[in-house]
This record gives structure tokens, sequence and C-alpha cells, in this order.
């Protein structure tokens, strides 16, 4: 995986300064990365006023690598992982009072005070206290030592793709102020979700109200929205790339010969008849590596199909050499699963980072 740190820092600067103007702060999510410190850097370099994390044990990765910016747990805290919860990040999303009380009490432990976002279900059916019960469960969580109520929150678009829009924010915002009337304290995140709300939060004619916080992940990354996955004006694409190195490259029949059954994978792909016979590439990529329906083969080059270990192309007109490397864009989940591959080497470039030189491309 090769990674453009300037690219990165590129959609960070513009992103922060397009939301700025709407009063709207960045908050940096790592988790495709694996917690990547590198990638983190870029965004504080660019301008995101923290870091977001689905994963204890990466946040604790970003700690060891020397990043003291403010880090938001964005996933629920397990109740196992409480105290590791308290020591590492400084915020945490949640929903369940229960888990709270775990984190209220390994806080107490550490003599420290732990900020929560009180995640609101505004329609995504993921995580989230219904609204009608928002008030109740900040009663409580207000009472409870090493606690400290930091604001509310949503999110939507991840489980049913449901829309952010004014309906939906203005919601949440009325929701904010209601928590601050009734119980005299002022929330300083009001958190209206992902990279889903940048279609509507950079619309002018949109009324942003209360929203002072999004959850920037795929359009730091790979410069899109999630909704329709279309590049933002502005953005970088082209931050990672995934490089596979040609293991084999032959002229080969197109259709299989023999009786058929399940594939390694459970279903066969009938891809029609085809050429007679193509230029066939083997690149050493495979399922254990990445989301291989989530990639874009280079111009010229077909993806076939993919077993474990083997990602398989039809190369047109060209006849690379073994041991030249190809160059796949990803969509978000392969980036994601490729990064978490323990097969899958980094390699990053720009930001003062210090490369190793690529092999060979295939021409």
């Amino acid at each position: 995986m090769e990674v453009d740190l300037d690219r990165i820092g590129h959609n960070s600067r513009a992103l922060v300064r397009a939301l700025g103007r709407r009063g709207i702060a960045v908050c940096g999510v790592t988790k495709a990365t694996l917690g990547s410190p590198e990638v983190a850097r870029a965004y504080l370099a660019g301008g995101a006023t923290s870091l977001g994390e689905s994963r204890i044990e990466n946040v604790e990765r970003l700690r060891q690598a020397g990043i003291d910016a403010p880090i938001t747990l964005i996933r629920s805290p397990m109740p196992s992982q409480a105290d590791r919860v308290v020591a590492a990040a400084d915020i945490s999303l949640n929903s369940e009072v229960g888990v709270i009380e775990r984190l209220s009490q390994a806080a107490l432990h550490r003599g420290k005070r732990h900020g929560v976002v009180l995640m609101v279900e505004l329609g995504d059916r993921r995580e989230g206290i219904m609204p009608g019960a928002l008030l109740d469960v900040v009663r409580t969580v207000l009472a409870l030592p090493g606690i400290a109520v930091r604001g509310i929150g949503t999110n939507l678009a991840c489980q049913n793709g449901v829309i952010p829009d004014d309906a939906n924010m203005a919601e949440l915002s009325t929701l904010a102020t209601s928590v601050e009337t009734t119980f005299d304290v002022h929330l300083e995140i009001v958190s209206g979700g992902n990279s889903a709300n940048l279609p509507w939060a950079l619309d002018p004619r949109s009324v942003i109200g209360r929203i002072n916080h999004l959850r920037l992940g795929e359009s730091l990354l790979l410069g899109r929205e999630p909704l329709e996955r279309t590049a933002l004006d502005g953005l970088r694409t082209d931050a990672f790339s995934i490089v596979g190195e040609v293991i084999e490259s032959k002229v080969k029949p197109s259709a299989p010969r023999g009786a058929r059954g399940q594939t390694a994978f459970g279903r066969g792909e009938d891809r029609g008849p085809g050429p007679d016979e193509g230029n066939r590439v083997i690149v050493a990529l495979g399922r254990q590596d990445l989301d291989t329906e989530g990639i874009v083969a280079p111009d010229g080059y077909t993806v076939l199909g993919a077993s474990s270990d083997h990602l398989v192309l039809d190369s047109g007109v060209a006849t690379p050499t073994v041991g030249c490397e190809l160059r796949f864009a990803p969509n978000y989940s392969a980036l994601m699963r490729s990064m978490a591959s323990p097969f899958v080497t980094r390699r990053f470039v720009g930001g003062g980072a210090d490369a190793d030189p690529p092999r060979s491309a295939c021409s």
C-alpha cells in the first residue's frame, strides 16, 4: 500500500478550511489506516482539531507513537476495556449507561475525568439513545463521578444509508439546546456525523444550527463522500495505491475446462465466453489482503476474479513481465482491509516520509 501523505494533507487543509467557514471542526478518523501515526500527523498538520479511532488498540498505538492530540474513541467502549479507554482516550462516544458507569469506575481509579459524547439514534438504526430518553440518560450520567458530558452526537448513513439533511440535523440541534436548558450545562461538541454529512454541510443553503463537529475519514483519505462515492471538489482521490507484484504472465484459454462446482469462496462467476484466449496475469494479492471487489485495475487491465492469494486479470494487449508491479486504486472497503492485513506492507511518500524506492512498474 503506497500512501501519499501530501495528498492526505491537502484534503485535510481543504476540508478544514471549507468547514471552518461554517463553524464546524474536523475530527480526523484514522480507523481505515489501522491507526497510522503518519496519517494522523498529516490530519493534524492540515488543521484537524482532534483524532477519531474505533479500536482502543489503535488509540494506544497513536499514543505510543507520541501523538498527544485529543483522541476520541468513536465506537462505544467494550466494558471489559474501560480502564484502557480512560487511560488512552480523552473522549468516547457512548449510548449505554452501563458502559459509562464502568468508565466512571475506571476514571475514579485513575484519578481522571473522562469525556463522553452521548450518541442519539436519529434514523439509521445503528447505535444511539432514542431521542425521547436522552434527558433521562443525561440526568443519570451527570451524576456519575469522573465523567464529563462533553456533548451529543449522531451517526447516519453507515448502517442503512440514511442521508444527513436539514431535518435530522435540526433535530440534533434542538436536542442539544434542550439538554443545555434543562440542566444548565454547556455542550462543547454537537457532532453531526461523518463524511456522509459533507454534501449537506458544504451546501450554502443548509441550516447548520448547532452542529460544530464532524468525524471525517473517507473524505480525508479518498477525497469522496460515502453516499454516492462521488469525488468532492478540489480533493485528491489518489492518496492511496495498492501495488501488487506480477507472479505469472501467460496466454491462456478463456473458458474453464472440466465439470464445475463451487469455488474456494462458494460461488462461481460466469463472465460469458469472452475471447478464445488472452493475456492472463496473476498478481500476488488476494482476499487475505484486501477486498478484491473494491479495486480499480490499471488502464487496459480487467479483474477476472480472485482467490485467497491470487488476483487474476486480463491484460488486454499488454504482456507484463514477471516481477513488475501493477497499481490499483482502492475504495474504502479495500483500503480498510488492506491496511489491516499483516501481508500488506506500507510505503509512505511525501510529508517528509523516507520511503523505500518502488520496484519497476509494468509497462
